[in-house]
């Protein structure tokens, strides 16, 4: 049984899309961002940055084992299933380079850019064009990728599962796939799987409404050391 800690965020669908490819047995857990679960001790525990996904494995060989950072987790899904992985060493490193590009830039260049679409204060142009064409310079990337493939590598992987669901959210970000036609073909693949669509409608009724916003939800937004070392704080 694998405990998987979730919101449904382009983050949490990562896992929860590879999850429900592989049919791993679970348990969803889902995550009260807004009311601060992650950042009570037992989570912290497992996910010592206080973000989700993450998981507790109860059935990993050695015993129960904890795995933060989605990266990390999917590799592990991969390795625990026998699916979607890497097949070879070599093929392992380039798995390894498109995870970690997508944990280091697409990802937080998407995250930059739905806080100033979302939940910043609206007089901020320059920040909002910084992050769209830095979004937009990762979607030239994957275009970029795909170009002569259905997938990011010469079948479906975790590593389409990590890159995808930025990619679905382009449109609300307010950027268009029209420049991006291999990313909106792709995406469109991937966005047809059933197991897709179950995972990004997981807790869809929990997704954020824009009713916490960065003025008024310091749990979410304006965060510092605090956050994770109140009582250090108090003492200084």
């Amino acid at each position: 049984m694998i405990d998987f800690y979730y919101s449904p965020t382009p983050n949490g669908w990562k896992v929860a899309i590879m999850l429900a490819e592989t049919g791993l047995d679970h348990r969803t857990i889902l995550m009260n961002l807004r009311g601060g679960d992650q950042f009570q001790p037992d989570f912290l525990a497992i996910s010592p940055n206080a973000r989700m996904p993450a998981i507790l494995d109860h059935d990993a060989d050695g015993g129960p084992l904890s795995v933060f950072e989605s990266g990390a987790i999917m590799l592990h899904l991969a390795d625990r299933s026998g699916q979607f992985g890497p097949e070879t060493p070599r093929e392992r490193i380039a798995f390894t380079e498109w995870l970690f590009w997508q944990a280091a830039n697409q990802g937080p260049m998407g995250g930059q850019l739905s806080h100033f679409v979302n939940y910043a204060p609206k007089d901020q142009p320059y920040s909002h064009k910084r992050y769209k064409g830095e979004f937009e310079r990762s979607l030239a990337v994957l275009e970029n990728r795909l170009e002569g493939r259905e997938y990011m590598f010469d079948r479906y992987t975790i590593v389409d599962m990590m890159c995808f669901p930025w990619a679905f959210i382009a449109k609300p970000l307010g950027v268009s796939l029209d420049a991006f036609p291999n990313v909106a073909a792709w995406r469109q693949r991937i966005k047809a799987r059933p197991a897709v669509r179950d995972a990004i409608n997981l807790h869809k009724n929990a997704q954020f409404t824009g009713k916490a916003t960065a003025q008024q939800n310091e749990t979410l937004f304006n965060q510092s050391a605090a956050h994770l070392m109140p009582t250090k704080e108090k003492s200084q």
